[in-house]
């Protein structure tokens, strides 16, 4: 099968234009919380209209600059297909959006497949994310990073912060909220960044958490449980600000599975053989 070298730049001018729609839609309905129309996926995951008609927006985009790329919504679902894939977290922070917390975020990344092309002349050897942007409407922050090139905050290139031992150090997370399976496996490594580090935060948005990793506000993150629409992003914000980001369970090429550990050069592995002993072995 041929290559293809992706447009890097104009994937990423799509997914901002469609960020910046996406966005529109849920600061009208953040107005008038009292109107949404929320319905429960599932226990302690709930979705409304804001949601969807967000997604809409953003897949409406997309498949009119890019229509032969595959999508995955969090929403509509979707599939993989074509050089590669966009990953779309219309509102991650639903919960706090619809409680009012000023939380929340639209995340879209683009995932490149196996045999796409994305820099010099040789093809990818396996799925790489290579787009991100996390838009907060909040504050107005923009954080977009292409593969190669690095990441940024609005105009201002960022990078991972300089933190040199968890001691030092502030780490974002996030509870098990849907899935409690793996709660045993969850709560220990809890215990143990409390006792260990200068604090712990959990906000309740992923998409954020490892955007503030990627700016230096966080010096590492973890998390258990998510989905890939809630990583494929700030997965390569963290890695192109200079840090790492991976799969805790050290099996696949990016958090596909949302069980994910991200910090700098120091932090990160100190994260990693924190959480190590807790982990039910296959």
């Amino acid at each position: 099968m041929q290559s293809t070298r992706l447009p890097l730049s104009d994937c990423l001018d799509a997914a901002v234009t469609a960020a910046h729609a996406a966005a529109a839609i849920l600061q009208a309905y953040s107005l008038d919380r009292g109107k949404l129309v929320v319905d429960a996926k599932m226990h302690n995951d709930l979705v409304s209209q804001a949601d969807r008609e967000s997604e809409e927006a953003v897949i409406g985009i997309l498949r009119e600059r890019t229509p032969d790329f595959g999508i995955v919504a969090e929403e509509s679902g979707g599939s993989t297909g074509g050089p590669a894939s966009w990953y779309i977290d219309p509102l991650d922070g639903t919960t706090n959006f619809i409680q009012g917390i000023p939380q929340y975020a639209v995340s879209i990344a683009l995932v490149a497949h196996a045999g796409a092309i994305v820099e010099g002349d040789a093809p990818l050897d396996r799925d790489v994310p290579v787009i991100g942007v996390v838009y907060d409407p909040n504050r107005e922050e923009l954080f977009t990073a292409m593969y190669g090139v690095g990441a940024w905050l609005n105009e201002h290139r960022i990078s991972v912060s300089g933190a040199r031992s968890l001691a030092d150090s502030v780490l974002g997370t996030g509870f098990p909220f849907r899935d409690f399976s793996f709660a045993d496996q969850y709560m220990p490594t809890l215990h143990r960044a409390i006792k260990s580090t200068l604090g712990v935060r959990r906000l309740g948005a992923a998409a954020l958490d490892l955007a503030w990793v990627a700016c230096g506000r966080y010096d590492g993150y973890w998390e258990m449980g998510l989905a890939p629409w809630d990583v494929a992003a700030g997965t390569l914000l963290v890695r192109e600000a200079g840090g790492i980001c991976e799969d805790i369970h050290h099996r696949d090429p990016w958090p596909i599975s949302g069980y994910i550990y991200a910090g700098n050069h120091h932090t990160a592995p100190a994260l990693d053989a924190m959480i190590q002993p807790h982990m039910k072995k296959d």
